[in-house]
């Protein structure tokens, strides 16, 4: 039984990685690395120094790791790139054989999300150039964001973004941590990039799926890239604003509409919104 390690432990995907990769193959043999190793204590593993800027700490809290889940860290884009290039190079120094890397989906260039997809493409290239065998997925756009701001949708009534008649591949932290924890305990997969995500849906069909979860009468406004990118920066600030009018920019312009590789990844279908949506109402 491979010793798996999953670094940002703490955080939202990878502990869901933690718990999902305890149910397959046990907690003895799952060990989770995280920048504040107290804030992951409660997910019942091992947990070891992780800070993505600290070589020394990644190569020792490695040793003893046949496999790495490196969770795609969340700073500036070019920082993240070198971050990345720490575990990477920690995870040889200490003796791994593979590298599991969550990357995302998304338009690569023309939009202000671009910089952050070009640098996990970046990554991903050091993954593959690593000499480790490697898989590398590209995770879809989260939904359960909007299922978190339903009450502000109620109290505009609407929901409002750039994205048009885009199709969406969007995807839970739970169905990906299940991808991810096949990814790294089944070497089938080495050599393999998987595009992660559930069927593909409209702004109005998600706008659908929350009035029958949450008993509301949404209905979906598109917005201008300019007229959304406003008002994100309004709300969330200049850096994180453009952010995420960039990502509805590239869902608009079709780049979140893409072959979905989650079966072949995770060895049964993605969750179906239909049932999806039914667990949220009955939450």
């Amino acid at each position: 039984m491979p010793k798996v390690a999953v670094t940002a432990a703490s955080g939202q995907l990878g502990s869901q990685i933690v718990t999902s990769l305890i149910g397959a193959i046990g907690k003895d043999n799952v060990v989770g690395l995280a920048r504040t190793p107290r804030k992951a204590e409660s997910l019942g593993v091992e947990i070891r120094p992780g800070d993505y800027t600290s070589f020394d700490d990644l190569a020792s809290s490695l040793r003893g790791i046949d496999a790495v889940v490196l969770v795609s860290g969340m700073d500036a884009p070019d920082q993240r790139i070198t971050q990345h290039r720490n575990v990477i190079e920690a995870a040889k120094t200490a003796g791994a054989r593979k590298l599991v890397y969550t990357s995302i989906q998304g338009a690569e260039e023309n939009t202000a999300f671009s910089p952050v997809v070009q640098s996990n493409r970046q990554t991903e290239s050091d993954v593959r150039e690593s000499g480790l065998d490697w898989v590398i997925g590209r995770n879809g756009i989260y939904i359960e964001p909007d299922v978190d701001y339903v009450d502000t949708y109620k109290q505009r009534g609407e929901v409002a973004n750039c994205a048009g008649d885009g199709l969406c591949g969007y995807t839970t932290r739970p169905e990906l941590a299940f991808a991810y924890s096949q990814m790294v305990i089944d070497d089938k997969h080495n050599g393999q990039t998987y595009n992660l995500h559930g069927v593909a849906i409209t702004q109005t069909t998600l706008a659908g799926y929350l009035n029958e979860a949450f008993g509301t009468n949404l209905k979906y406004r598109e917005m201008t890239v300019a007229e959304f990118r406003e008002d994100r920066i309004r709300e969330l600030g200049e850096f994180l604003g453009n952010v995420i009018a960039g990502i509805y920019e590239g869902i608009r312009n079709g780049a979140s509409d893409n072959e979905s590789h989650y079966p072949q990844a995770a060895g049964r279908p993605h969750q179906s919104w239909d049932d999806y949506f039914r667990q949220v109402s009955q939450a």
